[in-house]
């Protein structure tokens, strides 16, 4: 008997090198929804960040998961910060005034992961994470941003830690890989729990 296939219902480039760094075998299948009027919807009815994220997450691995047998990963990722959720911005001015206006300060990060299978959740988690950015300088943003460039736009904090951002931080509390967007433990003990990889 062939393990049920695994499968990321997710674009993210980080999302994907996570499970690849992890050595799991898996597909990619792009959700395509509506993120933003799923947020402005949600928001509208109270809901903080986590949760957001947590029914994103659930939104994207159903939405797959109607369609395609195996485990479908949905994840998604809320930035919360001075009590407010905040999406990417879309370019690198906006980014330098995204990260002056969080200098100094913490924020947190609110990463969920729900696993679906024939069309139903079957397993769930939201790990929240504080960053606390450092008092950095305007000529050290500049150059970051310069040696960013549009990878800088990729997250909504504007940063990859496992780049160049991790000189932004003077203080981090959380899981790694939360942080980039996709807890990883969890979801491999309820893989391997349900023998879609070795034990």
């Amino acid at each position: 008997m062939t393990a049920s296939p695994i499968i990321l219902a997710s674009k993210s480039a980080a999302r994907r090198a996570v499970l690849t760094g992890a050595d799991v075998p898996f597909e990619v299948s792009v959700a395509g929804v509506d993120e933003d009027a799923v947020k402005t919807a949600m928001l509208a009815q109270g809901a903080d960040a986590r949760e957001v994220a947590d029914a994103l997450a659930e939104i994207k691995a159903l939405k797959v998961s109607q369609g395609r047998p195996g485990f479908v990963i949905g994840s998604d990722q809320t930035l919360e910060f001075e009590g407010r959720l905040y999406d990417k911005v879309e370019n690198l001015d906006a980014a330098a005034e995204r990260l002056k206006a969080m200098r100094g300060k913490p924020h947190k990060l609110h990463s969920a992961v729900v696993v679906a299978k024939d069309g139903a959740p079957i397993w769930r988690e939201v790990v929240t994470a504080t960053l606390t950015m450092r008092d950095f300088s305007d000529a050290f943003l500049d150059h970051y941003l310069r040696t960013e460039g549009d990878q800088a736009l990729g997250s909504v904090g504007c940063y990859r830690l496992e780049g160049p951002g991790a000189q932004l931080f003077s203080k981090i509390e959380g899981d790694y890989f939360a942080i980039l967007g996709l807890p990883l433990m969890g979801l491999l003990e309820l893989l391997r729990r349900h023998g879609a990889l070795a034990t």
